[in-house]
């Protein structure tokens, strides 16, 4: 009975989601092409653009990962509260940046970016296939951790398997037709559910299983000291300079990551990137809810090893809430999945379709390109479901240097914008070194590196040999002027003669 509630809830409430993503660009029609699908035809006002990020940034790690890294930690996981805090600074002024220089040549991601800096489009083409290796992992995490949820709220009666099919379904049903519109709409349902939930959850479990908050923290400071301080239980290695330095390292990745840089590029204007910059921080108070439910699950189910502690907060919900409670936070949960999961798909498919496949001469056209576009949405989509199944190791493995080689592509994006000295030939350099030494200290599984976060070394020899190049060999003057290569701060720009002051 309680597995058949749950699942109805679920069904509902999976039906609504594609309903609104479809919605979403009802009567749209093929407006806008590729750039309408990619990057919501750049229109989207500050609300949308603030669920759209945030609901990037709140992921299946939210639930799962956030609740087994404070069970077995402790206080190592809040560096993603401070990483995450700190990268909206960076964005305050990356964001306005990345934004006007993409909507003054009309470009729709990092790829398109890249290509149009250094003028070599077949470097667009090498970042795109680079970045989808760190993305796939991510869209394969989003399908394990949203099957995990599926199964855990309908007690056991959707297998795993089933599970990640439905998440692949439900997901690229709505991103192929609806891009990045459709998933801010579904943003919204997806947030409204999240703080609902979680503030209740905040409540609810500390009065349940404790007698409120006192006397849970009280036992957790006598009994579970070491999750209090770094580097957290059991000498886990997150210490206070790995700590510092993964924050300092994700803060400005997470600018330049292509799924928030898509959520940058489909803002109406510059002011919407820097008032959301000043809002989404309060939306990483949520994040302490599930790191302290996990911690309380210490109490309540002790033991729980391996994959098993990042199911610590779902333990809680099906083991003392109704059935429909389930199963309206499993869909919160769910949708934490779908929401960036349909971002890394859209960003996958618009990397290939401008950059890859646009190399081929009768793809020139834009509807052509979204046309590609969605058809490797559907690809890769694909591609992490099977290996889901026949390969999740493999991925898994890859999603270690995801974000610490996302890293690496820092100084040919940010510094290539602001330098004109940069040539392409000092921007690879660096970009291979960095690379090569991020995955060689990665999978030697010497991450940390004398406690330090193994991405940060990497980037720093990969500015090293960048500035070591560009010096030896500065890029040569190609007939752009300056303002056709580098990027500013739109308030900063002089007003084009059309729009000057009369008078």
């Amino acid at each position: 009975m309680n597995a058949a509630v749950a699942t109805s809830v679920f069904g509902v409430f999976m039906v609504v989601t594609v309903a609104l993503g479809l919605l979403a660009v009802r009567g749209r029609g093929q407006q806008g092409g590729l750039a309408e699908w990619s990057v919501g035809g750049r229109s989207l006002g500050a609300v949308f653009i603030w669920v759209l990020m945030a609901g990037e940034s709140y992921t299946s790690f939210s639930y799962l990962g956030a609740a087994g890294w404070g069970y077995n930690f402790g206080a190592p996981v809040l560096y993603v509260v401070a990483y995450m805090s700190c990268g909206y600074a960076v964005g305050y002024v990356v964001g306005p940046m990345l934004w006007s220089y993409a909507r003054k040549h009309g470009l729709v991601g990092i790829t398109d970016m890249i290509s149009h800096r250094y003028g070599k489009p077949w470097l667009g083409a090498v970042v795109a296939v680079l970045a989808t290796v760190f993305l796939l992992p991510y869209i394969q995490l989003q399908i394990t951790g949203m099957g995990v949820v599926v199964s855990t709220i309908s007690y056991g009666a959707i297998s795993l398997n089933w599970a990640y099919f439905l998440a692949f379904a439900v997901t690229t049903g709505f991103v192929v037709v609806s891009g990045l519109r459709g998933s801010a709409w579904v943003s919204v349902l997806k947030d409204v559910l999240v703080i609902a939930t979680l503030a209740f959850l905040a409540i609810y479990v500390p009065m349940h299983y404790f007698d409120g908050y006192g006397d849970f923290l009280d036992r957790l400071v006598s009994e579970k000291s070491d999750w209090l301080t770094l580097p957290g239980h059991g000498q886990s290695g997150y210490g206070t300079a790995w700590f510092a330095t993964t924050s300092f390292l994700n803060a400005l990745t997470v600018v330049i990551f292509p799924t928030t840089v898509a959520g940058y590029l489909g803002a109406r204007n510059a002011d919407a990137l820097r008032r959301n910059a000043i809002w989404l921080p309060a939306y990483n108070v949520l994040l302490f809810v599930p790191m302290l439910l996990g911690m309380a699950a210490l109490f309540v189910v002790p033991g729980l090893t391996g994959a098993d502690s990042n199911l610590a907060l779902f333990k809680l919900v099906t083991d003392s809430l109704p059935a429909w409670a389930v199963g309206v936070i499993g869909v919160a949960a769910a949708l934490s999945s779908i929401v960036p999961m349909a971002v890394f798909m859209l960003v996958i498919g618009t990397m290939w379709g401008r950059s890859v496949l646009s190399l081929v001469p009768r793809l020139h056209s834009q509807t052509r390109q979204k046309a590609a576009s969605q058809v490797v949405v559907v690809v890769a989509g694909t591609l992490a479901l099977i290996m889901t199944y026949a390969a999740p190791n493999t991925l898994v493995r890859l999603s270690l240097i995801s974000y610490e080689g996302m890293a690496q592509l820092l100084p040919m994006l940010l510094l290539g914008l602001v330098w004109r000295r940069l040539s392409v030939a000092a921007a690879v350099s660096g970009l291979v070194v960095g690379v090569g030494i991020v995955c060689g200290l990665v999978f030697s599984e010497n991450d940390p590196v004398f406690g330090v976060n193994a991405g940060i070394v990497a980037l720093a020899a990969n500015l090293l040999v960048t500035l070591v190049v560009a010096c030896a060999r500065p890029a040569t003057a190609d007939g752009r002027p300056d303002e056709d290569v580098l990027a500013k701060d739109p308030a900063y720009e002089r007003p084009e003669p059309s729009e000057a002051p009369a008078g």
